[in-house]
């Protein structure tokens, strides 16, 4: 995303009509019975973000050098930007967004209903997008394991994935390989969209420590987010899985419910009815389910 070309006309735009939609009195100003203007005046505008009133008025008509970061954060503020249009000013203007506000560990209500009503024939369960295991349902834990949640990094599939062997158990030999390679691209794209956010760095700085592996494939800079894939997971009790993995993004943040599904045709749909009666007893938690 470094090097995009700057759309000033769009970002014009975009500016114009933004201010056009505060109000005067939205950001302690007096209105006043001349004004005309719909919402703030460009020189306010300049006066609310610290900049000259000249070099505003240009880029509002598609003039004048590339902002920087720190000017558009100061316009977003005067404009009252919320993040999605905080960030489209940024891309509009050649930059990558800031890192915003992270989903964190909190899921919402809304997302926690879905997973408990979909208990009872499909496991899911909410990541964060460095891989971090927020919330499961029952039939994921059954699954594929619960997570630890003592250690930094314990319920972090990436980070189990490479530092410990015993998660790859419950996945076939021939596709480690690929699931490695597709646990580091997706990581890599999750790092990318949050630009220098401390805890993406500590989890990378971590693996290229703890796994050989990691460090070879995360130099070969592959960026693939995994929106879906089918995978096979072989349960102890209940057998041989196939999967679908459908990855649906939650609109409140850097959040993401994975899907697991039976393919048409398969007999997973009857290996999971089973599995809802035995439940996650006698399972070894294992870790590419999230991903």
């Amino acid at each position: 995303m470094v090097g995009m070309p700057i759309d000033r006309r769009a970002l014009a735009d975009f500016l114009r009509r933004s201010r056009e939609r505060v109000r005067p009195a939205d950001v302690g100003l007096v209105a006043g019975p001349r004004r005309r203007t719909p919402g703030l005046r460009r020189e306010e505008v300049a006066q609310l973000a610290g900049m000259s009133a000249d070099y505003y008025i240009r880029l509002e008509q598609a003039r004048g050098p590339r902002p920087s970061p720190q000017l558009l954060g100061a316009l977003a503020r005067a404009l009252r930007l919320g993040d999605d249009a905080r960030d489209h000013l940024h891309l509009l203007a050649g930059h990558r967004p800031p890192a915003g506000r992270a989903a964190g560990d909190q899921v919402g209500p809304t997302l926690l209903h879905l997973l408990d009503q979909l208990s009872g024939s499909t496991p899911a369960q909410v990541l964060n997008d460095l891989g971090d295991v927020l919330a499961q349902n029952a039939l994921a834990r059954a699954l594929l394991g619960g997570v630890c949640t003592v250690s930094e990094h314990g319920r972090n599939v990436v980070w189990r994935w490479f530092t410990e062997p015993a998660q790859r158990d419950p996945y076939p030999a021939e596709e480690h390989a690929r699931l490695s390679r597709t646990h580091v691209a997706d990581l890599r794209a999750a790092v990318g969209r949050r630009g220098g956010d401390p805890v993406a760095g500590r989890l990378v700085d971590r693996l290229l420590g703890a796994s050989a592996e990691f460090a070879s494939l995360w130099e070969q800079h592959e960026v693939a987010v995994r929106r879906q894939s089918r995978m096979r997971v072989l349960h102890p009790v209940v057998g041989a899985l196939d999967l679908d993995c459908q990855v649906l993004l939650a609109p409140e943040g850097d959040q993401r419910v994975v899907l697991y599904t039976p393919p048409p045709g398969s007999d997973t749909a009857d290996r999971l009815a089973l599995l809802r009666v035995v439940g996650d007893q006698q399972f070894t938690p294992t870790a590419e389910g999230a991903r």
